[in-house]
């Protein structure tokens, strides 16, 4: 089956681009960023300051957006049953030069996880349209625990490396 991601999240004033690989069943079926909720993304980005999200999504992604974060996926489609990264094929990339273009504020790339940074490097590696920009392989807010990253807690620390780059 094919899926494809959503449009970017970003306003003027973006300073960090946070990447995901594609959203996943659970995020499409709301029409959500991160919209799983046991993914750690929004509990992460919160945490960062202190806080719990707010549960309205509209007011999360204004949350993000306050803070300079821009939200969009390395792939534009791809083919994949179920949510697994391990199990997308023939995929597409969006078009990263272009939003960068629109938005040259944007500092950081900060990448949710390993499929979306290796997806990213695949394509874009030595594109001069990311020369400047930081690059931050995070670690992934899905909420499959690896051996490293348990928690919410985990997450917040290993991604407090966004805050630098954030409004």
């Amino acid at each position: 089956m094919r899926v494809h991601s959503f449009p970017p999240m970003i306003r003027d004033g973006a300073t960090a681009l946070v990447l995901g690989s594609m959203p996943g069943e659970a995020s499409l079926a709301a029409n959500q960023y991160y919209g799983n909720p046991r993914n750690h993304l929004w509990r992460v980005l919160y945490g960062l300051y202190g806080r719990e999200p707010d549960e309205p999504y509209a007011d999360r992604l204004a949350f993000a957006a306050s803070r300079g974060i821009a939200m969009w996926d390395v792939i534009a489609s791809c083919e994949r049953a179920g949510s697994l990264d391990a199990n997308i094929r023939d995929e597409v990339p969006n078009d990263l030069p272009g939003l960068i273009a629109e938005h040259p504020g944007i500092r950081c790339l900060a990448f949710n996880g390993a499929k979306s940074h290796d997806t990213f490097m695949k394509y874009f590696k030595h594109h001069p349209a990311f020369a400047e920009a930081a690059k931050l392989k995070l670690p992934s807010t899905s909420p499959i625990p690896t051996r490293t990253m348990r928690t919410t807690a985990d997450r917040i620390e290993a991604w407090r490396a966004l805050l630098p780059y954030l409004a």
